[in-house]
């Protein structure tokens, strides 16, 4: 009997560190999602120079704030004013191409602008060193 409850034991502790951990990645997950959001906000309001100040090292290396600002505004004016934005999904991920391994969430928005009914929005978060998650891709179409 006593090693039958050892195995209860033992499995109930193993399901409370399970839960644990799924809460642990559905908390960094969600605070992903956020920083993609907060982002996502000096975008549709055209501080695209403050939404590249406010996103990871690996997006700024990859392209200047110059660069960035210019692309930013050709790429969302035509479609007009934000109308919606609804999440569609988020994935954590430890590996992405062309990309160093580390802690992401890809996150997808269904959203409708002024001039196009229809877009899917990736954003591509990172957790930085200093705990904190950053944008580091973003792609429309």
């Amino acid at each position: 009997m006593r090693t039958m409850a050892r195995v209860v034991v033992c499995g109930a502790v193993a399901l409370l560190l399970a839960a644990t951990a799924v809460r642990a990645a559905e908390g960094a997950e969600a605070k992903a999602v956020a920083a993609a959001k907060s982002w996502l906000a000096l975008v549709d309001a055209g501080q695209y120079g403050a939404s590249w100040d406010a996103a990871a090292a690996t997006f700024k290396n990859s392209v200047a704030r110059s660069d960035w600002e210019r692309m930013a505004a050709s790429a969302r004016g035509p479609f007009g004013k934000l109308l919606s934005r609804e999440l569609a999904s988020s994935r954590a991920a430890t590996s992405l191409p062309g990309a160093p391994d580390g802690h992401y969430v890809v996150v997808q928005f269904k959203t409708a602008f002024e001039h196009k009914a229809q877009a899917v929005e990736t954003v591509t978060s990172v957790l930085e060193s200093d705990g904190a998650w950053r944008v580091t891709g973003y792609f429309i179409k």
